[in-house]
C-alpha cells in the first residue's frame, strides 16, 4: 500500500531486517519475527519522534539517604487473587494480566472494580468494547460501580489527558495491545506501539502513585503478544490458565516484585463470574473413581499451599511400531524417565504399550515430588494391581529406582490426612532426619521404588 512500509522486528531485541528471518541475527532467537508496518511521512512534514515520558529533573541520592516506602496495599476482594499478589494490590504498581481469549479476564477485573470502587476511584480504559457493553457484563455480575468511571478510548494522547481530569487511584487497561499514540508511526499492536503506550502507564504509575492492572493478549504459542521487554517493564505478570471447556480456572505469578512467584489462586466460572475455590484439593478430588487400578494421588506445593492432585495412567498394548506417548499435566520427558527407571530397574516392559498420562482437574504438575505417584498409576495400569484408594504417594524418583527426600513433608502429610487419607508412602530420609507421626495417617517409608510394590493392593 502506498505510504506504508512493511519490516520485520525482533520480539526479543527488537532488531529490525527487511525481511522475515527464521534466527535473528542479534540476538540468535529463533523464530522471534514478527510484522509491522509503518507509515511513511514526507520529509517535510515527518512527526519528530517523541517520548511520552515527561522529562525529570532526577539526581543521583546517596544509598545511606534513602528510605524505604511504606508501600500500601489494597485488598481486590478477591482472596485467591490477593493471594498470588503478594497480599493484595501494592499501591504504584504494575501488572500484566494475560490469558487465552475467553478464560474469563474482562470478568475478573470487572469483579474486582466493585470491591475498590467502594473505596477508591477506579477507571476501567477499554479499548475493545463499548461502554454499554460493559455496562451489560457489570449488571450481569452484580457491579455497582460507585466510584467507576469507564473510558472507550484508544488514543494514548487522549487517555493521559482523561487521566489527569480523573484522578484515579486505580486504572485497569483492557487491553495494551488495542492502545496507540499519533507520536509513534507504527500500526496499533505493534511491537513499537506496545512498548511506548505501556511506558507511559508505567511512567503515570510511578510518579502518581496509581495502581495499574494492564491485560495482554496472547499469541498462537500461548506467550504475551507484543515485545519480550513488556513482561521486564511491569512489576509482575500474571497468567489466567484454564481451558474455556472447563469451569475451574487458574491464576499464577510468573514474576513478582513485591511477593511469590509460587503461589496459585483457583476460581470456577459460574454464571455470576468467578467464584473463590477456597479448598482446591476437594474440587480436584471430586468424582475420583474408586477401586480402578492406574490411579494414584499425590500432594503437591504450590507457593505455601498443599494441593492433592489425582493422577491418571492408562497403558495399553500397541497396534503400532513406536509406541504412542501422552501426557497432559505432567512433563513429558519426565515421564518418559519415570518409565525408562521402571523398565531397567523393575524389568516392567513399557516398550509394548501405549501410555496416557493425565492429571485431573487441569493441574500442571512440576516438582519432583510427584515421581513415586507417576510411577505407582503406571505400574497399576500395567499389572492391573489396584492402589489403595486411601493411599497418597510422595517421593521424588532417582535413576537407581532409589527415593529421596522431598521438602514440606509435613505439610503435605497434615493436608492428606485431612482430606481423608490413612496411608501415605513417604521418603526414608525424610523420616530419618525428622520424627512425623500422626494419629489418624499411617506412614510407610521406603528406600527404593522396589518396596513401593508391597502396598500394591494391600487391603
Amino acid at each position: 500500500m502506498k505510504g506504508l512500509k512493511t519490516f520485520y522486528i525482533c520480539s526479543e531485541c527488537e532488531y529490525k531486517t527487511p525481511k522475515w528471518m527464521g534466527k535473528c541475527p542479534s540476538c540468535g532467537a529463533w523464530n522471534s519475527f514478527v510484522e509491522d508496518v509503518e507509515q511513511i511521512a514526507p520529509a517535510a512534514t515527518a512527526p519528530k519522534r517523541v517520548s511520552m515520558l515527561p522529562s525529570s529533573d532526577n539526581r543521583a541520592v546517596g544509598f545511606s539517604d534513602l528510605e524505604i516506602p511504606d508501600y500500601m496495599r489494597q485488598n481486590t476482594g478477591l482472596d485467591e487473587l490477593d493471594r498470588v499478589l503478594g497480599g493484595g494490590l501494592v499501591h504504584g504498581s504494575v501488572v500484566l494480566l494475560s490469558g487465552e481469549p475467553g478464560i474469563g479476564k474482562s470478568t475478573l477485573l470487572m469483579q474486582i472494580c466493585d470491591v475498590l470502587g467502594a473505596r477508591h476511584r477506579v477507571l476501567y480504559i477499554s479499548g475493545e468494547e463499548s461502554g454499554g457493553q460493559l455496562k451489560l457484563r457489570a449488571k450481569r455480575l452484580g457491579v455497582v460501580g460507585s466510584n467507576l468511571f469507564i473510558l472507550t478510548e484508544t488514543n494514548m494522547e487522549n487517555v493521559l489527558r482523561e487521566i489527569d481530569k480523573t484522578k484515579p487511584d486505580m486504572i485497569i487497561v483492557d487491553s495494551i495491545q488495542t492502545m496507540y499514540s499519533a507520536a509513534v508511526n507504527s500500526t496499533p499492536g505493534s511491537i513499537t506501539q506496545v512498548k511506548e503506550t505501556a511506558l507511559s502507564f508505567i511512567n503515570k504509575a510511578k510518579s502518581d502513585g496509581i495502581s495499574v492492572i494492564m491485560v495482554g493478549h496472547v499469541n498462537k504459542e500461548g506467550s504475551i503478544a507484543g515485545p519480550k521487554v513488556l513482561e521486564h517493564m511491569v512489576d509482575a505478570v500474571l497468567y489466567f490458565e484454564g481451558e474455556r471447556q472447563q469451569s475451574y480456572r487458574i491464576i499464577r505469578a510468573i514474576k513478582n516484585r513485591y511477593g511469590s512467584t509460587n503461589e496459585i489462586g483457583v476460581f470456577e466460572m459460574s454464571d455470576k463470574g468467578l467464584v473463590e475455590v477456597t479448598n482446591p484439593s476437594e474440587m480436584l478430588l471430586a468424582g475420583r473413581p474408586r477401586g480402578i487400578s492406574g490411579n494414584c494421588a499425590v500432594c503437591t506445593l504450590e507457593g505455601t499451599r498443599p494441593l492433592i492432585a489425582e493422577i491418571q495412567a492408562l497403558v495399553t498394548p500397541t497396534t503400532f511400531p513406536a509406541p504412542r506417548r501422552t501426557t497432559n499435566g505432567i512433563d513429558y520427558n519426565r515421564m518418559c524417565l519415570i518409565t525408562a527407571v521402571l523398565e531397567k530397574r523393575l524389568g516392567l516392559k513399557f516398550y509394548q504399550h501405549d501410555i496416557y498420562l493425565n492429571v485431573i482437574g487441569g493441574l500442571r504438575i512440576d516438582e519432583p515430588a510427584s515421581d513415586v505417584s507417576v510411577a505407582l498409576a503406571l505400574i497399576s495400569s500395567l499389572t492391573d494391581r489396584i492402589v489403595p484408594d486411601d493411599l497418597i504417594a510422595i517421593g521424588e524418583l532417582g535413576l537407581a529406582g532409589e527415593v529421596r527426600a522431598v521438602a514440606n513433608l509435613e505439610q503435605r502429610v497434615k493436608e492428606a490426612a485431612h482430606l481423608g487419607f490413612t496411608k501415605a508412602i513417604v521418603p526414608f530420609r525424610n523420616i530419618e532426619k525428622r520424627s512425623l507421626s500422626l494419629d489418624s495417617i499411617q506412614l510407610f517409608p521406603i528406600r527404593s521404588i522396589y518396596e513401593a510394590l508391597d502396598l500394591l493392593g494391600r487391603d
